[in-house]
């Protein structure tokens, strides 16, 4: 599934086509691909046309667009782009339709061309093979902590009192913050962390606890930190704990610097470019081979009904809890 450097790569793609946009059409292709949104496919594109997107803002592996205005209740609303296994979101102008399109989007752009007119309409299609991803029109609550509620982009600096800014889609709210988030507590999670005796790698996979990381970024963080996915999170020293969050963070950056990691078609950015972070995976599909810390071969052991990719050495097995 995507994680969060995938969705960061589409939100950052978005941003500069949709910040400000009119919603012009909505052609829904698919029933399936609202699965998320409270109504039929006729109440979602009703209460979308006409609006304005203020913004793409992202929580972990969790995309949002605002809506500038408040819905028919008052309350501020979103566009909320779940991808799933399989969703892309696409950008262009009479671009050939994607074979699995289940949502289009005509938006005219805030922006104007050289000569000052306005900016061609553009096209958002919403793309799901599998059809596990959705969009959904949510209404959005203040965030618990008064902080923003996610990552914005530019349009953070441009408008850091925007009215949305500090408001989370109800779908999202339960969603906790991600490491590269500025209002990401490191001290909480170390102390949630500490109360938790499961594997160090089952906690960092906890979207309650904090968000953005899947299998391949956790196998990679747990690498760099020299831990054992299974070794017991309340055993784990403050320090270790640290040290775990920054490796988190440097991996997630070098991701997002290669565009993600894309290991067949379904994870593209927005102008359907794959990602090419799974050249520089050191454990993550590795099995067979070197360490290239130690030489060690890397092994894959059955993780969660997934995998947990590992060096022996490098991340010795943790010894059993004596009674």
């Amino acid at each position: 599934m995507p994680e969060l450097p995938e969705v960061e790569v589409v939100r950052a793609g978005l941003e500069p086509a949709v910040s400000g946009a009119r919603v012009l059409a909505v052609h829904v292709l698919d029933d399936r691909a609202l699965t998320r949104h409270d109504g039929p496919a006729e109440d979602f594109a009703h209460r979308l046309t006409g609006r304005t997107i203020a913004a793409a803002v992202r929580r972990g592996k969790f995309l949002w667009m605002p809506l500038a205005e408040p819905g028919d209740d008052g309350r501020p609303e979103a566009l909320v782009a779940h991808l799933g296994m399989s969703g892309q979101i696409l950008l262009g102008r009479d671009r050939p339709a994607a074979k699995h399109r289940r949502i289009l989007l005509e938006v005219q752009p805030a922006g104007t061309d050289r000569d000052g007119s306005p900016e061609q309409p553009v096209e958002l299609e919403f793309v799901d093979q599998r059809t596990f991803g959705s969009m959904a029109l949510d209404a959005m609550v203040p965030t618990i902590d008064g902080a923003p509620a996610g990552f914005a982009g530019v349009v953070d600096v441009a408008e850091p009192d925007a009215p949305w800014r500090r408001n989370v889609p109800g779908q999202v709210s339960h969603i906790a913050r991600d490491p590269l988030d500025p209002a990401f507590d490191d001290a909480r999670f170390i102390q949630m962390a500490r109360k938790r005796s499961s594997g160090i790698k089952r906690v960092i996979l906890d979207q309650g606890v904090v968000s953005g990381i899947g299998n391949i970024y956790a196998d990679e963080s747990l690498w760099a930190a020299k831990l054992h996915y299974d070794r017991p999170a309340d055993r784990l020293p403050r320090a270790s704990l640290q040290l775990l969050l920054d490796e988190v963070r440097s991996v997630l950056a070098r991701a997002l610097e290669d565009g993600g990691t894309s290991f067949d078609a379904q994870y593209v950015n927005v102008n359907g470019q794959s990602g090419y972070f799974s050249q520089r995976l050191n454990v993550y599909g590795q099995q067979g081979k070197p360490c290239p810390r130690c030489g060690t071969t890397i092994v894959r052991e059955e993780f969660m009904n997934r995998s947990s990719h590992i060096c022996p050495v490098c991340q010795p097995r943790p010894r059993p809890r004596t009674r």
